[in-house]
């Protein structure tokens, strides 16, 4: 198989692939060392061909491939979209649509939480996928004839499971379940990382406004620093590091030096004057406009309430053959056990009716849940 590297074959392939309803598109890409991932190798096929691309190569303009990613005529079938959607937004400024993603579809029917591709190839064709180039550098050139077999094998097979996944959906009537979640993922909102939301993404967990001021403007500082330097967050500040920061909110070098966390010396870097400064705006923060830190307390039995909202979603997960991943999340259930009203998904669209009318119904004591010939059982008390 030869390897397109430059523009005008790119452009005769996506013209021939642009005449199918539906193609398969995969992408290899490097990003241990970048903020931005750094794109290497394209794949797609269609029904009658797979094509590998040198997104490397010295003669070649994407530009028909991101022309096609926008191609509203096409469905484009991923695996875990995220971060392919996520190169092309970045290089291209577009979000490919419309799309199928297949680990979501196989969540939507039953094949467990976020599954891997070379999985789910497997269950549902028999065919173990060779994993030899999972890891390997797709930045170094040439590419080997195993690397290419390899790259066309992930879109080759993906046209298989595509078509098994779909034909299950539409049998089952979830088609219009993988839809709500594609509008999601092709939500330019999932991809716009500014920095000033840079905090919602870190698991610290401080308690008090002030702290919270501070972590918002220093998670800031280290995204925006991140992005014009493109190197990974980690090499900026670590998440342990920028928690630190907002707890003990160092507002000269020299306190910002007594932290161990940061490398000894950090201090006298320009960095450490930036981080410093950053501190100081959230202490100067009006702590009156910041969200709120805290979820919604539910009763003093709320903590019993979740463990039952568990049980209840184990045991419709088993029973409809959905990933409970898909249907609600932990923080769903804890809000949920909070506030009937909670703006969750697991109380919208078709998760309500199979999760979120019966979960409400157990807070309120209208279903109870039971043991019937060892498995957990739904009884209605109204």
């Amino acid at each position: 198989m030869e390897v397109i590297t430059n523009s005008s074959e790119l452009a005769a392939v996506c013209d021939r692939l642009a005449r199918h309803p539906v193609i398969t598109v995969d992408t290899e890409f490097l990003r241990e060392t970048t903020y931005y991932p750094l794109l290497c190798v394209l794949q797609m096929a269609s029904p009658d061909e797979a094509v590998v691309i040198d997104a490397l190569a010295p003669e070649i303009d994407l530009k028909p491939f991101f022309d096609l990613m926008g191609n509203e005529k096409v469905l484009k079938v991923f695996h875990a979209a995220r971060q392919d959607i996520e190169i092309v937004w970045h290089r291209a400024g577009i979000i490919p649509h419309p799309i199928f993603d297949t680990q979501v579809a196989a969540m939507v029917l039953g094949y467990g939480d976020s599954i891997a591709y070379d999985q789910l190839v497997q269950r549902i064709n028999g065919h173990r996928p060779d994993k030899t180039h999972r890891f390997t550098d797709w930045s170094r050139r040439p590419l080997t004839k195993e690397q290419i077999l390899y790259a066309a094998s992930d879109v080759t097979h993906l046209r298989d499971v595509f078509t098994v996944l779909d034909a299950d959906l539409k049998k089952r009537g979830r088609s219009n379940w993988v839809s709500s979640e594609m509008e999601v993922l092709t939500s330019p909102k999932t991809y716009d990382f500014h920095p000033e939301r840079a905090w919602i993404r870190l698991k610290t967990r401080v308690r008090k406004p002030k702290e919270l001021a501070v972590l918002m403007e220093v998670a800031a500082w280290r995204e925006q620093e991140a992005q014009e330097r493109d190197v990974p967050r980690s090499r900026v500040l670590r998440d342990e590091t920028v928690g630190d920061i907002a707890i003990h909110a160092p507002a000269t070098v020299e306190k910002l030096a007594q932290l161990r966390s940061l490398p000894k010396g950090f201090e006298r870097s320009k960095w450490g004057a930036e981080i410093v400064a950053a501190v100081q705006r959230g202490q100067a923060r009006d702590l009156a406009s910041l969200p709120k830190l805290e979820k919604p307390r539910g009763s003093a039995n709320g903590a019993a309430t979740v463990e039952l909202l568990k049980v209840l979603l184990r045991m419709t997960s088993e029973r409809h053959g959905v990933a409970s991943k898909v249907i609600a999340t932990v923080d769903d259930l804890e809000e949920i056990a909070a506030d009937d009203q909670a703006d969750v998904a697991a109380l919208q669209g078709w998760r309500r009716e199979l999760f979120g009318e019966a979960a409400l119904a157990l807070k309120h004591g209208q279903l109870a849940l039971a043991i019937e010939r060892g498995r957990v059982v739904g009884v209605n008390r109204t």
